[in-house]
């Protein structure tokens, strides 16, 4: 009888960790998704429209935490969707994380939201490696701000992925050159169940979308549907 309790007492325990580190990542996607809905909520204010239905990706980093200690840093968990096929609906996340040396500003401890619009499939090929460097490895750009991308200057139309910023309820394009991308492959892990690798999830779209992920899924659906280009995968 004592074995079968701590059996049960075990398999509760996991089943606890389990939901725990699947509440974790829910909690990324739901902040993500507010993300969204908040900037694209102002359009004069906001990504152009006709800029984020050539999107191909939209990566969300919610509360990247800035740090100052000496030069100052930062360090950021965040979420990649990409269109299903690169020009269809909106697919299944990828976790992925962003750090490195301090962002051309001192913000101390605040933490501030980052978006970035991946414009094209290389943009995306890019962005999907293992670690990428954001500027060396994919051109980088700050974006324009406002109902379209006319007034974009020819660096922003002509970089791989354009990047915003968001603190203290100011929203404005800025560079994040110099920042590394790398893959979290554990919050796919906790957010999956299992071992999923970030190129299934978002080319090959052999991973469905969890449930947590429909309020993000709902929010890129609402103000750009369907656009982008085919990916070329090798």
């Amino acid at each position: 009888m004592k074995q079968l309790l701590a059996g049960f007492v075990f398999i509760t325990s996991c089943a606890s960790v389990v939901s725990a580190a699947q509440s974790r990542e829910a909690d990324r996607l739901t902040r993500a998704a507010e993300v969204v809905n908040e900037v694209m909520g102002t359009p004069e204010k906001g990504i152009p429209k006709d800029l984020l239905n050539r999107a191909v990706c939209v990566g969300v980093i919610p509360s990247q935490l800035k740090f100052a200690i000496g030069l100052g840093g930062s360090f950021g968990r965040g979420v990649l969707i990409c269109r299903r096929g690169g020009n269809g609906p909106w697919g299944a996340p990828s976790m992925f994380t962003v750090g490195g040396a301090n962002i051309g500003f001192q913000l101390g401890g605040q933490a501030t939201d980052f978006v970035l619009i991946v414009m094209n499939a290389k943009g995306a090929q890019k962005l999907l490696q293992s670690r990428s460097k954001l500027g060396a490895d994919a051109s980088v750009a700050g974006g324009p701000v406002g109902r379209t991308a006319e007034g974009a200057t020819d660096i922003q139309m002509h970089a791989e992925i354009l990047t915003y910023s968001r603190s203290r309820g100011l929203f404005a394009g800025i560079s994040l050159e110099g920042q590394v991308v790398k893959q979290d492959y554990d919050g796919n892990a906790r957010l999956y169940g299992r071992k999923v690798e970030p190129k299934d999830i978002l080319i090959a779209g052999s991973v469905g979308a969890p449930a947590a992920a429909q309020p993000l899924i709902a929010a890129l659906a609402k103000y750009s549907p369907q656009g982008g280009e085919m990916f070329v995968t090798k």
